[in-house]
This record gives C-alpha cells, structure tokens and sequence, in this order.
C-alpha cells in the first residue's frame, strides 16, 4: 500500500490539457451561475445559518427524526427497509427485485448507489441496471465512475462523447451536442418504458409527512419514479429536514448552489405508491434507509460533513480539485474515492476508513473557499485539519496518512509556535536562510521528503516579523483615526421591484424558457384549439382540467408515449421561481406533463403565490400519492457545459394563465 498511485493520477491530471479545459469551464460557469442566484436572496447569510441549525438538529437528535420519518413513511404505504451497510443494503434490493422476478433496471443519480458499488453488484446478480441521468450514463457506457457530484462526466470534452456514441451506440460520429443527447434521449425512451424497477436517491425526506424529495432537470428522476411498477430510492439516514417550511428552505439553497437555478426544472414530493383510481404511478414504492457508516460519523469530530446536501459547490470553488478531478481522489489500494473535492475528503475518510482515505485531506489548500461556498455554512477547512489529524471514526492515531517527515516537521512548528518570541527569532531566521537559498525568488521550492515539496511551493519568509511591522502601523492608525463609515441602505443593493405576481411570474417563466400566454378564460378553447391546429397534433393526453377545454375527438385520457402534446392543469404557480405545482391522483395523470415533447399548462391567476413556502403549505400536496413543481423545460448541460433544452422531459412548456378576476 503506498500514495505512488494517488501521486500519479495527480501528474496525470495536470498534464491533460483537455481535462484542464473541461475542469475551468465547468468552475468557471458554475461559479457565475451561483453567484447570479443568489442575488436575488439578499437573505442568503441568515439563510445558510438557519440551515446550518436545522441540520445540527437533526444530526443531534437522528434517533428521533428518523423515528417519525419512518413512521409517516409506513403510515403512506411505502415500505421501509433498514441497511446498517452496504452489503445489507445490495441484499435488500437483490430480494427485491427477485421477488418481482426483475431484470431490467432504470436508474437516476444516486450517491448512495456510488457508494455501495451499486451497479457492479447488479450486473454480478445477472441484472441490467441503466443510468439515465445523461452525465451517468456517458460515464456508465465508458466503464467509469462519476468525476463530480452534480455533472458526473465533467472531465469529457465533446469530441470524447461522440466518439463513445459512435463506437457504444453506432451512430456516425459528430461533435454537435444537441444531436448526442437527443440519441441519448431515443435509447433511454425505452428503457424508462421496460424497466421492471426504478431506482433513485433521495435529497431530502421530510419527517412531518414522510416526503421524498427528489430534484432533477432532465426528467429521467421523475421517470425512474412514475414510471416501471416498482420504485426503489436509496437514501442515507442523514438526509432528513423537519417539516415541509425547512424543505422550503433547503429547495432555495441546494439548486442554487449546485447549478446556478432558483428551482431545479422537476422537483417530485413523493408520499405512496399508486392508490385506488390514480392512472400512473408505481405499484410499490420502498425505501432503503442506509447507515453505512453514518452512526459512527456521527458520534466523531467529523459529525458536521453529515450536514452536507450534495450540493457540488465546494468541488467548483477548490483549486485543487479544479486541477485534477474527481477520478484522482484514489485511495490507498487504488479504489476511487465514492465522493471527491473537500468535502469528499472529509466524508471518504469519515465512511471507509483513514487508513485507506486519510491522505486525500492532504489534497487541500485549506484556502477557506470551500466553506464559503457551501450552503449549509460546514466548517471544511476545520474537518479537513481533524482529518488529517486522524480524528475519524475507526480512530487512526493522530496524524494517520502523513508522511513521516511532514509529522516531525509540525511537531517542531508547534513547539516554536507555542511561544511569541521564540516564533519570531525562527521566522527572522527563517527569512535570512530562505534569500540565501532562493535570493530571486518570492517562494521556495522545499525538497519532497519534506511533505511540502511534493506540489507545494513554500512562501519566502519575512526578515522583520509581523509583530514589529504591526507596532509601527498601529501607531500611524492611532495617529489618523479612519473616518466613519456612511450606512449604505439596503434598498440600493437590493431594490425592491414591485411587480404583480403575474407579471413576476411571466417574468421568471420565460428566463426559463417556457411561454406563457395571457388570456381570459372564455378565449381559452379556441386559442387552445389554434395551437393544436397550428401544430397539426390529433391527438391529445389531458388531465380533467384539459378534457373540460380540448375537443373530445382529440382526447386521450391515458398515458401514452406516441402523444406529443399534453394538456394540464395546475395547482398553483410560485411567482418567484416561474415554477407550477402539479399533483396526481384520479383525474390527474402526472405522465402528461412528462410523457409528450410539449407540455401545455392551464394557471389561473387567483392560483398564483409568491413563494415556494406557501405553495408547499396547500392541503392537497402532503395529501397527494405524488406531486411534482415544474420551472420550465427539461433540460441538461452535462456535456461541456452546454444547455441543451428537451431531455427526458418535454422540450416546450406553454403556460397559458387565465384571467378569472371577474370570477367567470
């Protein structure tokens, strides 16, 4: 066992000028994505720390949390299983799917899954599990594991996926990413339409009503979970909030710092399996609480990485991580660590081991970027130290994963440190010997078997330390006491717009890239029938709401994977995130908002709210089998960081918004 393999993959990394390219521009988009979605959430510091809170109590008190969320679950009629690791959780899943006699096998993102080797203990039961998340299965088709949380084929250029597709999927080789997905599109079609069981994970489950949430852009979430008879979601016991007003507040924090979105496309609240007089949904929905490691992570110093919400944003904002990717973060026998970046660092080590994982907290600059980053407000720079210090669960002895010289070398420094006078004789010292060793240089480039010399350039010190600097410097701010501040009113950094909530939402739609139309409800069926006809669609898969206002010769009330338009209703619109809430049940087939190319959705204006958290508050979506908020067309940008519009899910949404003020 040795780092030779983790070095090397670090050199490989470096020298791949495509890996390079595809790594800054991911960061780089992601970054401005970020920083542009939260301007509008002047709130974001309180934010992240009330988050911070509510997972800190959570964590404090799982026993409980997990108690009630697996009580509402069974009370729901979602069967709940319990894995203390990953062997017991491939087992439950195995029994399974031989219960229902399963081969076929569609999968969303799971980490979880990544985590307990999922795919490869399938495929050795004879199974045929599938990613459908576009990045996945990219990853999938080339016998890889994921390089980033969030957009999984990160390190691939367009050039790479195209000839993937050429050689996998026989399609003649090209580079235009529209033409890739749409062929990733036509294959997975059929795959969500055959499979005998969906598998997905689990962002957060809501222990007041024993939600799951999942979020996704693309659509195949939502497939995996509408679709085949049986759903299975695999979800780490740490992934509950409260109540439904905290999932509101992590849904404004996760989708924002993982892709740059006020709301993910499709955000699916999962309550049962299909129930009497509902016309899709799954015959059985099951749960696979997984441990793996969690409990004893818990009871460590390394407790606060439980709080994290997969949001990705740390891996964008790390220099190292930016320079290498996730497939370098290799363990001591060579296995890829199941999570990278900073704060798979802490949890890699934290799961499986500081023996195997411990040397990746070395993998840092510990510049602080990482917690600024992060959403949920996690000390990483801190955990990242307690990890190197090996502060882990199985209790490596302190310093576990550093080289020997390096140990030697912070035992001195501590000593000297630990004494003001002492510290500045070395560091005058110090910066004597480092002119004479590099006298043109501002750094110095420390041999490797000092554990600095490796990758780390060592910065020159000062002949004059701080503390003499700092006494002449206090004494001329004494002198010219600084000016007082004038108070900068909030409203000029954040101006308060005011809109009505229709036009915000108009507003918000379109940036998406869905239409909207404002009509009054008697113009409804002919401007409905004009858009059917300009289209020459006969054919239409509606809910309640849109038989009342499509011909009846054009209807086709089940779900049906040829109809290329679907007519909705809508529960309510979010004003602020251009978002629809839709539920199912009898009447309400949730297929038709995913199944068709075009989604046509019928808001009344009374319908709209301001906020997520008040339409989270409505009776019928805690009381649905299922119910889905929609913020445009499905979408995708998992290779090169290119958009591209109409993935799993409908490639148009049109939002026609009915004027009912006069109350007809």
């Amino acid at each position: 066992m040795s780092l030779k393999a983790f070095h090397s993959r670090i050199r490989q990394s470096i020298a791949d000028d495509n890996l390079q390219l595809a790594l800054d521009n991911n960061a780089q988009r992601r970054m401005e994505g970020r920083l542009s979605a939260f301007a509008s959430v002047p709130d974001y510091q309180e934010r992240r720390t009330l988050a911070h809170a509510i997972k800190a109590d959570v964590v404090a008190n799982l026993d409980e949390y997990l108690h009630q969320f697996i009580t509402r679950v069974t009370e729901n009629g979602i069967q709940v299983h319990r894995a203390e690791d990953s062997e017991e959780a491939l087992r439950i899943f195995l029994e399974i799917a031989r219960s229902h006699q399963a081969h076929l096998v569609a999968k969303s993102k799971s980490m979880v899954s990544e985590e307990i080797n999922f795919n490869h203990a399938l495929e050795a039961a004879g199974l045929r599990p599938v990613e459908t998340d576009l990045g996945e299965y990219i990853v999938q088709l080339r016998g890889e594991r994921p390089s980033h949380i969030i957009t999984p084929a990160v390190h691939l250029r367009r050039g790479q996926v195209g000839q993937l597709f050429h050689e996998k999927l026989g399609i003649p080789y090209t580079e235009d990413i529209p033409t890739l997905t749409d062929t990733a599109r036509r294959v997975l079609r059929e795959i969500f339409l055959t499979a005998d069981i969906g598998v997905s994970g689990v962002n957060f489950g809501v222990s007041e009503t024993g939600t799951l949430c999942i979020v996704t852009n693309e659509g195949n979430g939502r497939m995996c979970t509408t679709l085949p008879p049986v759903h299975v979601a695999l979800m780490g016991i740490e992934r509950l909030v409260p109540s439904l007003d905290d999932l509101a507040l992590f849904l404004s924090l996760l989708p924002r710092s993982a892709t740059g979105q006020k709301l993910s496309v499709y955000t699916s609240l999962l309550h049962s399996p299909r129930r009497p007089g509902d016309i899709d949904g799954p015959l059985e929905r099951h749960i696979i609480l997984v441990d793996n490691g969690r409990s004893r992570l818990r009871s460590s110093p390394l407790s606060e990485s439980l709080f994290c919400i997969r949001c990705g944003a740390c891996l964008n904002v790390c220099p190292v991580f930016r320079e290498t990717s996730g497939h370098a973060y290799l363990g001591r026998d060579g296995t890829l660590a199941p999570y990278p970046g900073p704060i798979g660092s802490v949890i890699s080590p934290g799961l499986f081991g500081c023996e195997n994982f411990g040397h990746l907290a070395q993998a840092s600059s510990l510049c602080g970027a990482c917690k600024e980053a992060c959403p949920v407000d996690i000390d990483l720079p801190a955990l990242l130290l307690r990890t190197r210090a090996g502060e882990t669960p199985d209790r490596g002895q302190p310093g576990t994963g550093l080289p020997g010289p390096l140990k030697f070398g912070l035992h001195g420094f501590r000593l000297v440190a630990g004494t003001s006078g002492l510290f500045a004789a070395f560091q005058t010292l110090g910066g004597l010997i480092s002119r004479i060793y590099s006298p043109r240089r501002t750094y110095m480039h420390l041999p490797a078997w000092t554990g600095w010399g490796y990758s780390k350039d060592f910065p020159r010190l000062a002949v004059r330390p701080f503390r003499g600097k700092w006494k002449n410097l206090k004494q001329e701010i004494d002198a010219k006491p600084l000016a007082a501040l004038s108070t900068i009113p909030a409203q000029a950094i954040f101006p308060v717009v005011d809109k009505s909530l229709e036009d915000q939402f108009t507003e918000e739609l379109t940036a998406l890239g869905g239409r909207v139309t404002r009509l009054a409800e008697k113009d409804l069926p002919a401007k409905l029938a004009d858009f059917l006809a300009s289209r020459g669609l006969d054919r239409v898969v509606v809910d309640e709401t849109g038989a009342r206002v499509v011909s009846p010769e054009l209807l086709v009330r089940q779900p049906d994977p040829d109809v290329h338009v679907g007519v909705t209703g809508v529960l309510v619109g979010i004003a602020e995130t251009g978002s629809l809430v839709l539920v199912g049940g009898p009447g309400h087939p949730l297929t038709a908002s995913l199944l068709p190319q075009v989604h046509i959705a019928i808001l009344k204006a009374s319908a709209l709210v301001p906020s997520l958290a008040e339409a989270l508050q409505r009776p019928e979506v805690r009381e649905a089998a299922a119910a889905v908020i929609i913020s445009g067309p499905s979408r995708t940008a998992d290779i090169e960081m290119t958009l591209s519009i109409g993935v799993h899910g409908p490639g148009e949404l049109h939002v026609f918004l009915i004027d009912d003020s006069d109350g007809v």
